[in-house]
């Protein structure tokens, strides 16, 4: 659920990983090999590792950087989410849903431009929002670990810079695809098309 008060973070500041999971290898490759993403941009947001990573509509990489998530482990957003202000969302309903989703730019309630993940659930991917100081959310991003990450409503938050360089500009005009790996879920629960898919399997382990 977007908030306001957006800041910019200093590019050469944030924490970036190194390394790729092996979910988040299995996905892209399944992805690209099956063309799922049917010529359009795409991400692939790791909760586990909560980074997000950007590609264009060939599988090429973007760029990737940490994000903060939702509050509250889970997989799935609670019926009637979207119609809730955020005052009225409880603990269990703060999570970040997984799935495949299409997504667009489009206005917030605030004015600001977000990639609506998913519009029912008021599930978005924008820049980070610093207006409650007490949830420290630019010094989340910037620590080298994934503990803190966990502070949002449900929405994914990244550095502005990174929104205004590498996501806005390549969803702007045809929108794209956004996969969340599950917290518990297994994948082929989430990815049906990834159960028997051997290319998708064999990738993983080169």
């Amino acid at each position: 659920m977007p908030g306001s008060n957006q800041a910019a973070t200093p590019p050469l500041a944030i924490f970036a990983p190194t390394e790729t999971s092996a979910a988040t290898t299995r996905v892209s490759r399944w992805v690209i090999d099956t063309n799922d993403n049917g010529s359009l941009p795409f991400i692939i947001i790791d909760k586990k590792a909560a980074t997000v990573f950007v590609y264009d509509a060939k599988g090429k990489p973007i760029g990737e950087t940490p994000a903060l998530l939702g509050i509250t482990d889970g997989d799935d957003s609670t019926p009637g989410v979207g119609s809730k202000t955020l005052a009225e969302l409880g603990p269990a309903e703060k999570t970040t849903p997984a799935g495949r989703f299409v997504a667009r730019i489009g206005p917030a309630s605030t004015g600001q431009k977000v990639l609506w993940v998913d519009y029912d659930t008021s599930v978005a991917l924008h820049a980070v929002v610093t207006g409650n100081k007490k949830e420290r959310r630019l010094e989340r991003l910037l620590s080298p670990t994934t503990s803190d990450n966990r502070i949002t409503y449900g929405c994914i938050n990244v550095p502005a810079h990174f929104y205004a360089q590498s996501v806005q500009p390549i969803f702007e005009k045809t929108g794209g695809i956004v996969y969340v790996l599950p917290d518990k879920k297994a994948l082929e629960t989430v990815f049906p098309s990834l159960r028997g898919s051997r290319i998708a399997m064999q990738r993983v382990s080169f």
